[in-house]
Formats: structure tokens, C-alpha cells, sequence
């Protein structure tokens, strides 16, 4: 009974580990294209990273509803398992950074350009004052509207 047990858990974690290292050849890629700006490449990474997450999740998640399943692996296969989990674990910390700092420049960029549109569009706008006259000061509340679809 014990042999079975350690052949299923020994077939999980082979899966497993082949899952990180999809997950980790993604990240890398993606990782590589959010520092070159490679918009396309990053979105069209998306479709693929959100199944391999699913698989990853659905993979951990028998290791974690049962830990005790570990104890059945020899010392060499947990080495592994903590290697390749480390190093994705590194993978997904740079990768959150990127996207961060990805999405704040073009939070920012965006920003900037709404800027200099209001600024642009005050100093040429016309409008009537109070009093009924051309006053080319009392043109601040014109409107402006701004796509921020990034």
C-alpha cells in the first residue's frame, strides 16, 4: 500500500516540477519583454501564463491538503522540489516588480500627457466671463475628456 502511495506522490511531484519549469521558462520570457517595453510580446504571453497558474495551483494545491505526503519522498527529490520552487519563487518577485514599475511609468506617462492637454487647451481656450464678455482668463473649468484605457 505504501509503494502505491509513494508512486502517486512521486508522479505528482514530477508533475509538478515539470509545471514550474514551464511556469519558470514563461516568467522569464515575460520578464525579458517587460524590460525591453515589448508590449505585444507581455499581452500576448497572458492567454498562456493564466492556464499554466491554474495547472500550478492544482498542482501545489494536493501538496499543500496533504504535507504528510512529503515525508514518503527521499532527501534528493525534496532538494529538488525547494530548488526549482526558490527559483520560481525569485522569478515571480522580479516579475511583480516589472509589472509595477510597467504600469506606475504609464500611469505616469498618461498623467503628464493629461497635464499638458488641460494646460494646452486653457491657454487656448475662449470663453465669456461673468459679465458677459470674451475673457480668455476665465477659462479654467473648460472640459476635457481623456481615453485612460491602458
Amino acid at each position: 500500500m505504501e509503494e502505491l502511495q509513494l508512486q502517486e506522490v512521486s508522479s505528482k511531484l514530477e508533475d509538478l516540477k515539470q509545471v514550474i519549469g514551464s511556469f519558470s521558462q514563461l516568467l522569464k520570457a515575460e520578464n525579458q519583454a517587460l524590460k525591453e517595453f515589448n508590449v505585444e510580446a507581455v499581452s500576448s504571453l497572458y492567454e498562456q501564463k493564466t492556464k499554466i497558474v491554474a495547472a500550478y495551483r492544482s498542482m501545489s494545491a494536493f501538496f499543500i491538503k496533504s504535507p504528510q505526503s512529503l515525508d514518503l519522498l527521499d532527501d534528493e527529490k525534496k532538494k529538488e522540489l525547494k530548488s526549482v520552487s526558490q527559483e520560481l519563487d525569485a522569478l515571480l518577485k522580479e516579475n511583480d516588480l516589472l509589472l509595477k514599475t510597467r504600469m506606475e511609468t504609464s500611469k505616469n506617462v498618461m498623467n503628464t500627457i493629461i497635464n499638458i492637454a488641460k494646460v494646452t487647451n486653457n491657454r487656448n481656450a475662449t470663453s465669456y466671463g461673468s459679465q458677459g464678455r470674451y475673457s480668455p482668463l476665465d477659462n479654467n473649468k473648460n472640459a476635457l475628456a481623456v481615453n485612460r484605457t491602458l
